[in-house]
């Protein structure tokens, strides 16, 4: 009898340990692996600036004044390409660097990208919605990126909504679709909200419930494909 209250004890002993060994891992990881990641970037962005400074400077160099000097470094280029002869400058740069070949698809990629993120109608970014796809009563996390506008909104014939839908776990690769303005459900959620719902494949489930988006007869629209006409759902 002892022996079994004894086995019994161990037991929940182990289990208790390996508890507040795993409750120790989960917070210690986010907290460690976020003070690794901000040193990593403090010595990579110091270190672009630094070590010129090192050569130039090194009795006053101090950790932290290459970052500053890429700082001021940015602010001046920008306060230089916004004026007439900064502009034309800028362009003509650009047209040597598209001259040529590997550095024209490294430079006009992370333009296009930058372009993206300081359009003027960033706000549009930060709605998040839902759409039936990739069939009608399958629904899925959408964000609206614009409208369509031009030819495409004349061949369409009524107002057409671009969204990207974000695959799971990696929202960096998904599709981008023209979605009918009436058939995108707005859902009270941030983006935060949504990528971590995202990324997580449903486990960080959001505050805001998601079936209070989606219309009664949401499920029985006659969604159709574009081309062909035939109902997906």
């Amino acid at each position: 009898m002892m022996t079994f209250y004894f086995r019994q004890h161990i037991f929940m002993l182990k289990t208790l340990l390996k508890r507040y060994f795993l409750t120790g891992l989960l917070v210690i990881i986010p907290i460690w692996g976020t003070i690794l990641i901000l040193k990593a970037l403090f010595v990579a962005v110091d270190g672009i600036l630094g070590d010129l400074l090192v050569r130039l400077v090194p009795s006053h160099y101090v950790p932290g004044l290459g970052i500053l000097a890429l700082i001021v470094l940015v602010f001046t280029t920008g306060l230089f390409a916004t004026n007439f002869m900064g502009r034309q400058i800028v362009k003509w740069w650009e047209q040597c660097l598209n001259r040529v070949p590997l550095v024209r698809g490294i430079y006009s990629t992370l333009k296009s990208v930058m372009d993206i993120l300081s359009a003027s109608e960033h706000a549009s970014y930060n709605r998040v919605v839902m759409i039936q796809f990739p069939k009608n009563g399958h629904y899925c996390i959408a964000f609206v990126t614009g409208v369509t506008k031009g030819e495409m909104k004349d061949l369409a014939q009524e107002p057409l909504i671009h969204v990207y839908v974000p695959t799971s776990p990696n929202p960096t690769s998904g599709y981008f679709l023209l979605v009918p303005e009436h058939e995108v459900m707005s859902v009270d959620m941030s983006v935060e909200e949504a990528m971590k719902l995202i990324v997580s494949g449903g486990l960080c489930s959001p505050s805001t419930s998601l079936a209070s988006a989606m219309p009664a007869t949401a499920k029985w629209s006659a969604v159709k494909q574009p081309e062909t006409g035939v109902p997906i759902g």
